[in-house]
């Protein structure tokens, strides 16, 4: 993430009135006999919450399911550490403890954490996390296996590197990784730091920073310990294979909306915007040449061919560091299926954006938590939770 902490300031788009949506509600009884019935009270606006469900964590950034049905929750800590929550209780046991491995502080830490879709079976999971060897500074991309006796207990010894990224600046590492529909697995990473992408990183096909990358973990191929699938969109020879799209500079957070297929992410911006993108398979997505709608290298007049314009921004009135949500999904909250949910880490404010008619997205204020939100996560029921880096895990309800 970049400029965790700023100056808040007001939205590109003016906010709309709290969710146009609304509860149903009951008719009253009471009636004369014969008489028409009465109109039901008018309803009331969709009012959210977020209730604490586990609280003192080390700098929360990334939850997820290992949808193996047992309802567990694994909480990922920045300096190293993966805890459970069971039964909205923190396990005191961490599953995993890689700290004295993993290059804290900043923008740098353990990241992302991915549970492979037969997790239940093969008790494969991987990490996307920061260290240094002999100097450099690097990206971790590593496989790592769960104890066959202990379900929460992670083998250390297991780990199986599948690739490293050496990193120019300390700030801009992205984090994420989840398996999409197809069953590869789908990496984020930043530029590389610094400001402005002054190495050109996000608009290099030579590189793999600034990039959604995307590997078959299942199969090995030209020595490597994965395999780059067929139909990547970059396998020339010349450029890296494992790219999917490009132009990203600080891909924060990512996930995809398994009835659509769509893969939306959070970019976060430098000076002015943040964004939300739709990747796509090929897309450049504008980084360096723009920052959101904007150009932004050349300030003006940047040349905007083949270029894929976010359907969302807002500038940095309101926020200065998006934090990538998802589809909701759940039933708890029938009005706000559908909706795409994201936050910002400064303000804590979280938003909806719907889409109506297709390709035109409406951006809705839904709640102003308070929070610095580092992440959001689901459950196996499509249910929604907050991170607050300070130490908690939120689940998002109506009031």
């Amino acid at each position: 993430m970049c400029n965790w902490c700023g100056v808040p300031r007001s939205l590109l788009f003016v906010p709309l009135v709290v969710l146009g949506l609304f509860l149903s509600s009951c008719g009253g009884g009471g009636q004369s006999s014969g008489s028409p019935p009465s109109p039901p009270p008018p309803p009331g606006p969709l009012v959210l919450a977020v209730n604490p469900v586990v609280s003192s964590l080390n700098a929360p950034v990334d939850l997820q399911s290992p949808h193996d049905g047992s309802g567990r929750l694994f909480v990922v800590e920045q300096q190293g550490m993966i805890r459970i929550v069971s039964n909205a209780s923190l396990m005191p046991t961490p599953f995993l403890d890689i700290h004295n491995q993993v290059d804290f502080g900043g923008e740098k830490g353990l990241l992302g954490l991915a549970f492979h879709p037969n997790y239940s079976q093969n008790r494969r999971f991987f990490l996307n996390y920061d260290h240094v060897l002999s100097g450099q500074m690097q990206t971790v991309i590593a496989e790592f296996q769960t104890s066959p006796s202990n379900p929460n207990q992670a083998d250390p010894t297991s780990e199986r590197i599948l690739f490293t990224v050496n990193q120019p600046f300390p700030n801009h590492k992205g984090g994420q990784l989840t398996f999409g529909p197809d069953g590869f697995l789908y990496i984020g990473l930043g530029d590389g730091g610094s400001a402005g992408d002054p190495l050109g990183n996000g608009q290099s096909l030579q590189t793999l920073l600034g990039k959604m990358l995307r590997i078959d973990v299942e199969h090995t191929s030209l020595g490597l310990p994965y395999a780059i699938p067929s139909d990547n969109p970059f396998l020339n020879g010349t450029d890296r294979g494992e790219i999917w799209a490009y132009g990203l500079r600080n891909p924060w957070r990512f996930s995809f909306d398994a009835p659509s297929g769509r893969l939306f992410a959070g970019d976060v911006g430098q000076d002015r915007f943040e964004e939300i993108d739709i990747l796509q398979k090929g897309g450049n997505f504008g980084w360096n040449i723009m920052e959101g709608l904007h150009c932004f290298q050349p300030a003006s007049g940047c040349n905007m061919t083949g270029l894929i314009l976010p359907i969302a921004e807002y500038d940095h009135s309101q926020g200065d560091a998006v934090i990538g949500g998802y589809v909701y999904r759940g039933t708890v909250i029938p009005q706000l299926v559908g909706t795409y949910l994201f936050g910002d880490f400064q303000t804590g404010t979280i938003w909806g954006l719907r889409e109506n008619p297709p390709g035109t997205w409406t951006r809705t204020q839904l709640l102003s938590t308070g929070k610095n939100i580092s992440s959001f996560g689901r459950d196996d029921a499509g249910e929604l939770y907050v991170l607050d880096y300070s130490g908690t895990v939120l689940r998002l309800v109506s009031k």
